[in-house]
C-alpha cells in the first residue's frame, strides 16, 4: 500500500472522478430516452429517502475512520489502526442490516403514504440491498483514506461506474414490457450490482495489503484490545454524530424537498404525472449536470480530511492555510469555466444531452450557484477535519429551512412552478456555501486574495461572450457543429484570459499535464 502526497491523492481521485463523471453519463443520456422522464421522475423519487437512511448508517464513520486513522498513522501507532478499523466496520455492518430489515418490512406503508406516486414501492424495495453494500464500502474507503491511498477508492468508483453502466440500462430495458415503474426498479437493480462489486473491489485490495501492513503489529494481550476497542468506539462516536448529524440535515432536508416539491406542484394545479416528470428532470437531468465538474472539489474534499488532520495532529497551521488555498482556489478556477457554459449554452446542453431542450430553462438558472456548490465541499470538509462538524451542522440547517420555505410560497403558485424549486435550491447552496466560508474564516484567519474573485469574474465574462458569439452566430448550418465549438472556443479563451491575468500560468498548466502522465502510467 502506497501513501500519496495531498497533490498525488487529490490527482488520483480526480482522474477516477472525470472517468467516472464521463462514463456515468452514459445511462444518464440514454436511460431517459429509455423510460422517459416520468420513469426518471420514478427512479428519483426513492432517492431522497434512501439518501437519509445512508447518511444514518454511514454518516460520519468513514470521516471519522479516515481522520483517526490519518492521526494514528502520523504516531505510528498501527494497532491502533487496526482497532480502528474493526470497530467501525462492526458498527456499520450491524447498522445497516437493522435498518435494512426495517425498511423492507415497512415498504409498502412508506411509499403509500410518503409519496405521492405508489408506483416508486418497486423501486424502492430494489434499493434496500444498497444500504448494507454502501455502509460496509464507507468503512473500507474511509480507511484507506486515512492511510492516505486513494487508488483503492479510486478503482472501486471506476468499476463501480462501468458494471452500473451495464446494468442500468441492461435491466431497465428487460423490464420496460412490463411497464415504466417496473423499468424504473430494473435500474435501481443495476446500482446495486455496481455497488456489490465495487465492495467486492475493496475487500480484493484490503485483504490484499492487510499483511503487509497489519502482520508485524499485534496487541499484546486481550486486555488491551478491549479497552482499545471500547477506546475507538468511542472517539469513532464523538467525531462520526455531529458530522452524521451535520450530513442528516442535509440529506433529510433533501427528502423533505421531494415531498414538498411534488405537493406544492400539486397544490399549483400540476397533475401527478407531469409533476414526477417534472421532478424527475430536475433531479435527474439537470442536477448531475451541475455536479459533472464536482469530480475536483469531490477528489479535493476526500484528500483534505486526512492530510488536514495530520497537520492538525502535529499543529501546522502553515501547511492547513496553504493546503486550504489550494484546494478553493483550485475549486474556484476549474469550475468557473463550467458555469459559464452552463448558462450560455443551457437549452443546447439539454437538447444533445437528453432530447430535451425545455428543460434548459432550469440549467440556466440554476448555473450562477455552481460555483457555489464546488466551493462548498472543501470548505465543508475543513470544518469536519478541523473538528468543527458542529458549525456545518448549523450552517447546513439554515441553509435547508430557507430552502424548505422558499419551495413552499414559491412552487405552490401556478406562475412559478417548477421554477419556484430551483430558485429556492439555488438559494439554499449559496446560502450554505457562504456561511461555511464564514466559519472557516472566524476559525483559521483564514484570507484569499480579492483579485483573484476578480479576474475569474473577468475571465468568465469574456469567455461567456466568446461562446455565445460562436453559438449563435450562423456561420455553418450543422447546430451541434456550433454547439462543439462554442464550447472549445469558451474553454480556450477562459484558459488564454486566466493565464493573462496570471491567475494560472504556464508552469502549472505543464505540472499538470505531467503529474496527468504520470497517473495514467
Amino acid at each position: 500500500m502506497t501513501k500519496q502526497s495531498f497533490i498525488q491523492g487529490t490527482l488520483i481521485l480526480l482522474a477516477a472522478g472525470i472517468v467516472n463523471r464521463i462514463l456515468g453519463f452514459i445511462p444518464r443520456i440514454t436511460l431517459p430516452r429509455v423510460i422517459g422522464p416520468e420513469g426518471i421522475g420514478l427512479y428519483q423519487m426513492g432517492w431522497p429517502f434512501l439518501i437519509v437512511i445512508l447518511t444514518i448508517v454511514t454518516g460520519g464513520i468513514p470521516v471519522a475512520v479516515a481522520k483517526l486513522i490519518a492521526a494514528a498513522e502520523a504516531e505510528g501507532n498501527a494497532a491502533r489502526v487496526r482497532t480502528i478499523f474493526r470497530v467501525a466496520l462492526a458498527l456499520a455492518t450491524v447498522i445497516s442490516f437493522v435498518f435494512t430489515a426495517v425498511i423492507v418490512l415497512g415498504a409498502r406503508w412508506i411509499t403509500d403514504h410518503l409519496f405521492t406516486d405508489p408506483r416508486v414501492y418497486y423501486t424502492f424495495l430494489c434499493m434496500t440491498p444498497i444500504i448494507p453494500l454502501v455502509g460496509i464500502s464507507a468503512v473500507f474507503r474511509g480507511y484507506f483514506q486515512g492511510r492516505q491511498d486513494m487508488i483503492p477508492t479510486a478503482v472501486s468508483q471506476v468499476v463501480e461506474t462501468l458494471v452500473r453502466i451495464v446494468t442500468v440500462l441492461a435491466f431497465a430495458f428487460m423490464l420496460l414490457p412490463y411497464g415504466i415503474e417496473f423499468a424504473a426498479a430494473g435500474a435501481m437493480l443495476g446500482v446495486m450490482v455496481g455497488e456489490l462489486c465495487a465492495l467486492l473491489v475493496l475487500v480484493l485490495l484490503y485483504r490484499h495489503n492487510r499483511w503487509q501492513r497489519l502482520a508485524p503489529h499485534r496487541a499484546k494481550t486481550g486486555a488491551r484490545r478491549s479497552l482499545n476497542r471500547f477506546d475507538s468506539l468511542k472517539s469513532l462516536l464523538q467525531l462520526a454524530v455531529p458530522v452524521t448529524g451535520s450530513k442528516l440535515v442535509g440529506s433529510g432536508s433533501y427528502f423533505l424537498e421531494s415531498i414538498l416539491i411534488i405537493q406544492s406542484l400539486a397544490v399549483a394545479g400540476v397533475a401527478t404525472g407531469v409533476a414526477t416528470a417534472q421532478y424527475g428532470a430536475l433531479q435527474g437531468m439537470i442536477i448531475p449536470v451541475l455536479m459533472l465538474p464536482s469530480a475536483l472539489t469531490f477528489s479535493l474534499a476526500v484528500s483534505l480530511i486526512p492530510s488536514l488532520s495530520e497537520a492538525a495532529a502535529k499543529n501546522d497551521m502553515k501547511t492547513i492555510h496553504m493546503r486550504l488555498h489550494q484546494s478553493l482556489k483550485l475549486a474556484l478556477v476549474t469550475g468557473a469555466p463550467f458555469a459559464v457554459l452552463m448558462y450560455v449554452l443551457a437549452e443546447p446542453i439539454c437538447q444533445y444531452m437528453y432530447g430535451q431542450p425545455g428543460v434548459g430553462a432550469m440549467l440556466r438558472m440554476m448555473a450562477p450557484a455552481a460555483l457555489f456548490i464546488y466551493f462548498q465541499a472543501p470548505l465543508q470538509s475543513t470544518l469536519q477535519a478541523l473538528e468543527r462538524p458542529g458549525s456545518a451542522l448549523i450552517n447546513t440547517l439554515v441553509g435547508s429551512i430557507v430552502k424548505l420555505t422558499l419551495i413552499y410560497f414559491l412552487a405552490s403558485r401556478p406562475e412559478f412552478g417548477i421554477l419556484g424549486a430551483v430558485v429556492a435550491i439555488s438559494v439554499n447552496i449559496m446560502l450554505v456555501t457562504l456561511l461555511h466560508w464564514n466559519s472557516v474564516v472566524r476559525l483559521l484567519q483564514f484570507r484569499m486574495q480579492a483579485g483573484d474573485f476578480l479576474k475569474v469574474g473577468i475571465s468568465m465574462a469574456v469567455a461567456g461572450f466568446a461562446s455565445y458569439v460562436v453559438m449563435y452566430t450562423p456561420w455553418i448550418n450543422s447546430g451541434f457543429t456550433r454547439f462543439a465549438f462554442s464550447c472549445l472556443t469558451g474553454v480556450i479563451v477562459y484558459l488564454l484570459i486566466a493565464m493573462l491575468l496570471k491567475l494560472i500560468n504556464r508552469d502549472d498548466v505543464f505540472r499538470i499535464l505531467w503529474l496527468g502522465k504520470r497517473i495514467v502510467k
